[in-house]
């Protein structure tokens, strides 16, 4: 079942979704932003998530390619991404997004490239709209794993960011 809302702009539609991953479930947003439907957020979800199938021909394009992904951490995303997040968030997410699956870099030397600091760096990983398709997953701490989707501590975020990480590392 898929759940469409409409906003006060005209060409701004909503469709939302949630499928299974290994890891337990990912909620999709699309949106329909100025005649184009675009991805507008992937949520990590326990799994105990109620699942609803794509409504449109986006949200299973997402669905497939994350399928893809799981099956193969090579896999390639090729999505049309809203644009969301300030200038420096987009700086970040596009560093990270040239990381490719099994390379680990550190929110030190990402904000050495930008010329900031790696709380700003973990601050802009920890509100990336598009993970898995963004791997922020990817960015750890100089001495550890570091956070995850905002979070520091044990439980739904670490262990899937170490579900990530190892199953990149397999391949």
């Amino acid at each position: 079942m898929t759940s469409t809302t409409s906003s006060p702009h005209p060409n701004h539609q909503s469709s939302a979704c949630v499928i299974a991953a290994p890891f337990g479930c990912l909620g999709i947003t699309t949106e329909m932003v100025d005649g184009s439907l675009m991805l507008a957020h992937i949520r990590y979800l326990p799994a105990s998530a109620k699942h609803q199938a794509p409504g449109n021909a986006l949200a299973a394009l997402v669905e497939e390619q994350c399928r893809a992904y799981f099956a193969d951490p090579r896999a390639v995303f090729d999505l049309p991404l809203k644009p969301q997040g300030t200038a420096f968030q987009q700086r970040v997410w596009d560093a990270v997004a040239q990381l490719k699956a099994g390379e680990r870099i550190t929110y030190g030397e990402i904000a050495a490239h930008l010329h900031s600091g790696a709380r700003a760096v973990g601050g802009a990983c920890g509100v990336n709209y598009f993970p898995l398709v963004i791997p922020c997953h990817r960015v750890v701490a100089k001495a550890n794993l570091g956070g995850f989707m905002g979070q520091d501590a044990p439980g739904l975020y670490r262990d899937i960011k170490l579900w990530l990480l190892n199953h990149e590392a397999r391949a």
